[in-house]
């Protein structure tokens, strides 16, 4: 094989045996150096070989401080490192500055991230935004093992009606972090125009022959679901469909649109693209950024969080139907 030859992230994710959320932690700690063609980042067949032969001698860094035993025992702990679903990476435009810049990995679902990384990359060129796609509890335990810098998070604890918090202070414990509030957002069930099945409330779930369409574990739809399940005192396996899994708000209101499902959970913007389906709402859930706090990141966290407060902003995420950014950018915790 050529010493020329490069490869892309996904290729590198496959031929180590890892995840793409790993590889870019590799690269951006160094381990694996990688340069970007457009909106692709490659790494050289020379440093494959370099780095697999210093993870053989013992050089590298080893994974992430913190191992299984360590994550607290709690109902909201997913296995360390164990992935839900696909991770999928994308970069925002090309980086344009003279140096290669600081790698920042964004984890989450929503288009307000995307927006926050060219925002984060035009405010800051030093900065150099990754996109990965996952779940909140996924998100939460990426950054546990540091393979994400920001993660997005709407987790409901159905005891406390709380968000996020109680789910934060579980799984990043003894680390120094800062949760910063981006936005709130309407949750509920997506139905058929016209509701035929006169869906209103969870309780409503229990209907015979009801068919739904669910979320992927780690998701925040798919805990929201499970918290009121929970507290409803509906078993899961009383609901058809309970285990028929969609990847996103999109492909569980388009299931419904095509009647191949009754009622799924999800958020209301989606049901403003997808035509034939109605919106139920049920919850008012907020959704929250978290950063770890290092020496490093201090710059553009700073530098988010000025994002998220500045009319540029807010008035680009006002154009999208369904936020609601009355208390954008204010910190919620802080340790």
């Amino acid at each position: 094989m050529s010493e020329n030859t490069s490869y892309t992230t996904e290729e590198i994710a496959r031929l180590l045996k890892i995840s793409k959320l790993k590889v870019y932690d590799l690269i951006k700690k160094g381990e694996l150096p990688s340069y970007r063609v457009g909106k692709q980042m490659r790494v050289d067949l020379s440093d494959l070989e370099a780095y697999k032969q210093n993870s053989r001698s013992g050089a590298s860094a080893g994974p992430p401080a913190g191992d299984a035993a360590a994550l607290p025992h709690t109902p909201f702990a997913l296995p360390p490192a164990t992935f839900t679903t696909p991770l999928h990476f994308s970069q925002p435009p090309a980086f344009t500055g003279k140096s290669a810049g600081v790698n920042v990995v964004i984890t989450g679902q929503d288009m307000s991230l995307d927006i926050l990384a060219t925002h984060l990359e035009r405010s800051q060129p030093s900065s150099r935004p990754l996109r990965s796609y996952a779940g909140s509890l996924d998100s939460l335990i990426a950054m546990y093992h540091g393979e994400s810098d920001i993660v997005s998070t709407h987790l409901l604890d159905g005891d406390t009606g709380e968000y996020n918090l109680p789910y934060i202070r579980k799984l990043l414990v003894g680390f120094s972090y800062v949760v910063v509030h981006m936005l709130a957002r309407s949750a509920g069930f997506y139905v058929l125009k016209g509701n035929p099945k006169d869906i209103r409330d969870w309780s409503d779930l229990q209907q015979k022959g009801l068919r739904l369409i669910n979320r992927e574990r780690g998701s925040g739809a798919r805990v929201l679901l499970d918290e009121q399940l929970r507290l409803h005192g509906i078993q899961s396996a009383q609901l058809s469909g309970y285990d028929t899994i969609e990847n996103s708000h999109l492909a569980v209101a388009g299931m419904v649109a095509r009647g191949e499902a009754d009622v799924g959970i999800g958020t209301e913007k989606a049901a403003k693209i997808i035509d034939g389906i109605e919106f139920i709402p049920l919850i008012q859930e907020r959704y929250d950024l978290v950063m770890i706090k290092k020496p490093e990141h201090e710059q553009w966290i700073g530098t988010v969080i000025e994002i998220l407060r500045s009319s540029a902003f807010k008035n680009e995420l006002s154009s999208i139907h369904g936020y609601d950014l009355t208390d954008t950018g204010r910190v919620i915790y802080e340790t």
